[in-house]
Formats: C-alpha cells, structure tokens, sequence
C-alpha cells in the first residue's frame, strides 16, 4: 500500500532491500500511516538546480520524514556522501531519524572516539598513528591489540595481533593493514567475560539491555561471529554511562557498546543505526514499533 491514511505523515525507510531489519522498519511505518516506502540510497538522485532528491518517482525533499535504517551495506567514506545528499532533504524541511550530521559523526569509528574521550568516557587504551613504529611499540606494550578499521561494522576487517606476532610478521601485518586503512586505530584488547552489552536509548530515553553472548573460542561476541543475544539488567550506574555516553551524538535511536573487563566498565562505540534484532531476540521488544511511534509523535509536535 503506498496511500497515506488521512492526515498521517509520510515517512520513508532509507535502507537495503530484503534486509530484516529494513523491512520490519518498513512494516510498521505502513501499519501506521498506511504509506511504505523502502529507499535504496544506490538509486538515489540529487538535481542540485532543484534541490530535489530523486528515488523512482518520488521526490523526497516532500516526504514529512525519513527514518535511516541502513545508509549502505559497508561502511566506508563513500557512505558519508550517501548522508551529504541527505542533508539537501532536511534542508528542505524533512526531519531524518536520525540527522545526517549526527549520523555522520558516528560513521567514522574516529569521530566517534575522539568525542567519546572528549566527554571523559572510560574507552580501552587506544593509539592512533599512521607511523608503523609507533604502532608495533604500542602493540607490545599492549600485549594484545585489535587493529580496527576506521570504516566497519560488526568487526569486519579487525585483525587480533599479540605478543606471539614475530618483528617481522607484526610490521608485514601492519603495512598490509595500511593498504586499506592508512590510519591505524589500534586498541588494546581486553579480558572479557565472554558477553558485551548493547544498551538501547530512543529520544536519549533508556529503553533496555541486551547481551551478546560468544558462543565458540572467538576474541569478539558478535552475531556475525557466532554470538547469541540475551537480556541483561545492568546497575542504576551502567545505565547512567551509557545514557553520558549517547548524549553527545542527539541520536533518536541508538545503541551504546560496553563491556565489564578488568578495567571496570568500558564504552567501545555509539552506534549509527542501533540493534532491532539484539532488542526482539534479546528483550522481545519490537524496536521498529516504538521507533515509528515515536517517529510520529515528533512529527506531530513539530520536533525538529
């Protein structure tokens, strides 16, 4: 159906096609407005004369608002020209859950982490450097370290090095790593209790804990990686580190990545786009509901 019902707004899904949680993102803007509408950003079109932001035959700059599930496949920077054209929208008067900009400044696993220490969050010890010597001093001192891409999800493209790495493999490593990411991010890895947390706030209000869960021999808990989600009930004062956390970023739906290690509690990422499945196979909430709920109520009241 793509017929709005009287007088609800119209609200498109930015997302990829046939994905799970694009598609029940979807569903429920369609069981609220009677609209459903999934944009492929591939198959958008920006006539900058115009100011109008083209999918098929839609004009976008017209729609009400515009919920941002998934802005690409894989992150990379070519994803930040994707939000760039978003911004021409918003210009224009839709509100985007989230803004682009806010998006954007958690695309960029840096950004990310320079605004979180900013703020005094407590991260893993990190060096970033595009000097292979400075790195492999930082690995040893570290003992292990995880080399994380400045552009990834769900630990794709992270590389474990540790004290068994020779000089000689540890540099050829390292100059491999380059060939994609000139700057190294490389982070202490840390002892974990086999679990992370993704803790979940909308509007900056929290909404809930999951767990993820390893389930194999694996140095990450990712579901991409084996893991299992699991409901978790954090303390009063996790709960308040998370929420310091997000706030910086003004998401209207995200989730804050932390873990218990030997350090006390740690903040690893503010994520982009959050985790419906870690909430309905976790908590059993259905996240795609209470976003476009929430999504309504902002666009009744005029929040921008």
């Amino acid at each position: 159906m793509n017929q709005n019902q009287p007088d609800a707004p119209r609200i498109g899904v930015i997302g990829l096609p046939g994905r799970w949680s694009t598609e029940v993102l979807a569903d429920a803007v369609e069981r609220s407005t009677g609209f459903r509408l999934v944009i492929d950003m591939a198959e958008v079109w920006l006539e900058l004369a115009s100011g109008q932001l083209k999918f098929g035959d839609y004009n976008i700059s017209d729609f009400d608002g515009l919920l941002v599930k998934k802005i690409s496949s894989e992150y990379s920077h070519h994803t930040l020209d994707r939000l760039e054209m978003l911004r021409v929208a918003e210009a224009s008067g839709v509100r985007i859950f989230s803004p682009a900009l806010n998006i954007l400044r958690l695309i960029d696993r840096l950004s990310c982490t320079v605004t979180l220490r900013n703020h005094g969050l407590p991260m893993p010890p990190t060096l970033i450097t595009e000097n292979l010597e400075v790195a492999q001093k930082a690995i040893r001192n570290y003992g292990a370290a995880v080399l994380k891409p400045l552009y990834s999800t769900k630990a794709r493209g992270m590389l474990v090095l540790d004290e068994t790495t020779s000089d000689a493999d540890l540099v050829a490593q390292l100059q491999q790593f380059q060939c994609t990411s000139p700057v190294l991010y490389v982070q202490k890895k840390l002892n974990l209790p086999g679990q992370d947390l993704g803790m979940v706030f909308l509007g900056g209000e929290y909404i809930g804990t999951y767990a993820r869960v390893s389930q194999s021999n694996t140095w990450n808990t990712t579901i991409h990686s084996g893991g299992k989600y699991a409901p978790y009930q954090p303390s009063q004062a996790l709960i308040e580190l998370a929420r310091r956390a997000q706030a910086p970023f003004a998401m209207d739906f995200t989730t804050v990545d932390v873990a218990e290690s030997e350090l006390g509690p740690v903040i690893f990422e503010v994520s982009a786009f959050g985790g419906f499945r870690g909430l309905q196979e976790g908590l059993s909430i259905d996240a795609a509901a209470i976003y476009v709920d929430y999504a309504v109520k902002q666009l009744a009241k005029g929040s921008f």
